[in-house]
């Protein structure tokens, strides 16, 4: 069974900073691209950071500069440094797995944890 599970969120103020944790298992870890997305109410859920397999990264421009995502293939889990928050940073914020094989998709979603930046 495949369980992504996220933590690390809650209410900060602006200017501060959050660890985003997700911690995989049922998965061959080190062979997927992790993500995180998120979204906010009322709007779509978008990508915030990827890192793939091979430990390239890519950021949505929202997120260059403040944020950073990290893996480690040992322990399993996927990390988001979020720095310098923003109100509108505000959302659940979701971790993926994503997987491309023989043309296909497997993709598998956290249940997500909520930040919320406000004074």
């Amino acid at each position: 069974q495949v369980q992504l599970v996220e933590s690390g969120g809650g209410l900060v103020q602006p200017g501060g900073s959050l660890r985003l944790s997700c911690a995989a298992s049922g998965i061959v870890f080190s062979t997927y691209e992790m993500g995180w997305y998120r979204q906010a109410p009322g709007k779509q859920r978008e990508l915030v950071a990827v890192i793939g397999s091979g430990g390239s990264t890519n950021y949505a421009d929202s997120a260059k500069g403040r944020f950073t995502i990290s893996r480690d293939n040992v322990k399993n889990t996927v990390l988001l440094q979020m720095n310098s928050l923003k109100p509108e940073d505000t959302a659940v914020y979701y971790c993926n797995a994503l997987r491309i094989i023989f043309g296909g998709r497997v993709e598998y979603w956290g249940q997500g944890t909520q930040v919320a930046v406000s004074s």
